[in-house]
């Protein structure tokens, strides 16, 4: 027992087992396909963000083994001093011509992505008007920026417009903020309309895209491409470590501003540039999706598929229209032991409760991904079928 000043910290984790809140983290030893090493047994992935497969695709792995020849292991300088390779600057003209925006701007990891992006668009004389489901890397980056913080009901716009009605005329300027696809429940934010509100209001506007590149629009070209807001969204906010499968955040929209974020925003000047290695490889996923829609196509087949069958099985999807699917179970320490006998039974999806989710809202959070064969997808099924009626959640 640990006595006097960190007494504190053992009981805050007792407390945190009792409510079956705490994680364990799980040992991953291979590459992240359809099927892989997880705590030394062989199963189905349903859980990574591995939306179309490309974390060991061959292309990617050349890539990045071909930079890593070229630029060595790592940059050893921050990207406005003597870090910003070629390569870098090959991955920020490819990005902004795939999502047809006028520049783009490479950071090392999309949660940084919004810690760069919004301090030096808004400040303590400003207001920040963001969804109240929004990613905690949105609400760290509104926290630092030192803006009045204003939440708006999730996806709805006519709350959004009434809290901007409200507040607006106390502050300098505002900024509408909302993740596209919400990471937790699969849904996307209403994004035509909340552009209308930011527009008759004369608001900044900036979706987090994390969920939405690479799986939404044309060929995965993300949201502001599935609502056709092209050149009329100011920021949008990326990461090349969910459907690009690999590493990194990306901060795309007008000239203007990307320009301004290279002189002001604190993780691009302040932290090491990302390794040639990473550059190398989304730049190859960048290259692959823009060729063909071909792994989006089978994402949504796939995605399509598995959750009308886990509807006809009975389980609650919730309100998913991506391909993230919820099971909602409701209580933590019964998601947790669902996802515990999935691993049993050869399939790895992890249970989510709070903080990740609210309170009473827990859930195993299943992830499609075009690698997934038909066989996996009835193989995942006929598990969760099984596990299903065992805990009596399923029909």
């Amino acid at each position: 027992m640990t006595e006097g000043k960190l007494h504190w910290i053992e009981e805050d984790v007792a407390d945190l087992k009792e409510r079956g809140l705490i994680i364990n983290l799980r040992t991953i030893a291979s590459p992240p396909g359809a099927w892989m090493t997880v705590d030394g047994k062989n199963v189905l992935n349903l859980c990574t963000n591995n939306y179309l497969g490309l974390a060991n695709h061959p292309r990617l792995v050349q890539a990045a083994q071909t930079a890593l020849e070229t630029y060595g292991a790592g940059p050893t300088a921050v990207r406005s001093i003597a870090g910003t390779l070629a390569l870098h600057r090959e991955l920020e003209t490819a990005m902004a011509d795939f999502k047809h925006v006028e520049d783009a701007l490479y950071v090392q990891s999309g949660f940084l992505a919004n810690q760069a992006a919004i301090p030096p668009l808004v400040g303590k004389e400003d207001v920040i008007f963001s969804d109240r489901l929004n990613h905690a890397s949105i609400i760290d980056g509104a926290r630092l920026s030192r803006a009045k913080i204003i939440v708006y009901e999730h996806s709805d716009p006519d709350d959004l417009a009434a809290k901007v009605e409200e507040h607006l005329t106390h502050y300098r300027r505002g900024l509408v903020v909302t993740d596209g696809v919400f990471s937790m429940d699969g849904d996307v934010a209403p994004l035509d309309k909340l552009y209308d509100v930011a527009e008759t209001y004369g608001l900044m506007t900036m979706v987090d895209d994390a969920h939405g590149e690479g799986v939404l629009g044309h060929g995965g070209r993300g949201i502001v491409d599935h609502f056709g807001l092209h050149g009329k969204f100011d920021v949008e906010i990326g990461t090349f470590s969910k459907a690009f499968g690999v590493v990194g955040g990306v901060i795309a929209g007008k000239k203007v501003i990307i320009d301004y974020l290279r002189q002001k925003a604190r993780p691009f000047l302040f932290s090491n540039a990302v390794t040639a290695a990473d550059t190398g490889a989304c730049l190859a996923a960048v290259q692959l999706l823009t060729e063909s829609t071909e792994l989006v196509d089978r994402l949504w087949a796939n995605t399509e598929f598995f959750k009308g069958e886990m509807a006809a099985l009975g389980f609650d999807v919730g309100h998913s229209v991506t391909p993230i699917t919820p099971v909602m179970l409701g209580d933590v320490k019964l998601a947790k032991t669902f996802s515990a006998r999935l691993f049993d039974e050869g399939v790895f999806a992890m249970a989510l409760g709070f903080p990740t989710v609210p309170e009473g809202l827990a859930r195993i959070r299943v992830m499609v991904s075009a690698s997934l064969a038909k066989d996996d997808l009835e193989f995942g099924l006929e598990k969760f079928a099984k596990v299903g009626r065992e805990l009596g959640v399923s029909a």
